[in-house]
């Protein structure tokens, strides 16, 4: 298997298609934006498009396909949704019902598949500004949290925003917010810096999705919004059924992350 880091994502998928990687998605096809799946029936689409286009901030769309296609024919052409994330969740009326490394056998015809846009994204902008990210350099997931901010509620969805954490020195965390705020496609600027009480995180430890992250003396944690969000709300909303990436498990697509910056 080539170097997963310099891989093109057209073969990070392939190797996905085949099992070949099952972990998390951080790190892979430096350059390439990645993305977060929300899958429903037709019947709950429109709610949930209104949704994310009144909570662009955890939930900003890059593609929306047809219904009951399994390509994302612009973003990734060729890609199949039902078999190139290396692991899937399968919400049924607000339960998790389990992780599937594919969901071909729950796919229907009345299906439509939104991608959002995924953080790991400016993670690469900041990385090359020589700024590290504590998870990468782990070998683990990002760090994510249910918090008490409430999205805008949309036809049937409504629910909390989850967040993703990264440590950032403090003499760091102006340069963080600069460089984030360039990509308001993949959640751009933070929602909150310092203390994770205030939006409702009762143990920075323990996160609600993903891997516990070091905290070193001169650092301060950082959030923003995530594309997470949309599982918490499945299980405020109960859909019949909802299928997403498992956390960190994300969509490698053929976008190039300068794409979606704002200058």
């Amino acid at each position: 298997m080539k170097n997963l880091t310099l891989a093109k994502p057209f073969e990070v998928r392939e190797y996905i298609r085949k099992g070949e990687i099952q972990k998390p998605t951080a790190g892979m096809c430096r350059g390439y934006a990645q993305g977060n799946l929300v899958v429903l029936p037709k019947e709950l689409a429109y709610d949930f498009l209104l949704f994310a286009q009144r909570n662009p901030k955890p939930c900003p769309v890059l593609e929306v396909t047809d219904v009951g296609s399994t390509e994302f024919k612009t973003i990734a052409p060729g890609s199949n949704i039902t078999t190139d994330i290396p692991k899937y969740r399968v919400y049924k009326k607000g339960i998790l019902e389990g992780e599937y490394t594919d969901i071909k056998s729950f796919w229907k015809e009345d299906f439509i598949a939104f991608m959002l846009g995924c953080s790991f994204t400016f993670e690469s902008a900041l990385i090359e500004e020589g700024i590290g990210v504590r998870h990468i350099e782990c070998g683990s997931n990002v760090p994510m949290y249910i918090t008490n901010i409430k999205c805008k509620p949309a036809g049937k969805f409504f629910g909390p925003m989850v967040v993703s954490m990264r440590p950032i020195p403090l003499n760091k965390v102006v340069k963080v917010v600069q460089i984030t705020s360039r990509y308001p496609d993949v959640h751009g600027a933070p929602v909150h810096i310092g203390d994770p009480g205030l939006i409702g995180i009762k143990d920075i430890d323990i996160p609600d999705f993903g891997d516990p992250v070091e905290i070193k003396d001169d650092e301060i944690p950082v959030f923003w919004a995530c594309g997470v969000t949309p599982q918490a709300v499945a299980m405020k909303v109960k859909p019949e059924i909802m299928i997403t990436h498992a956390p960190g498990h994300m969509f490698i697509t053929d976008i190039k992350n300068h794409e979606l910056a704002v200058f």
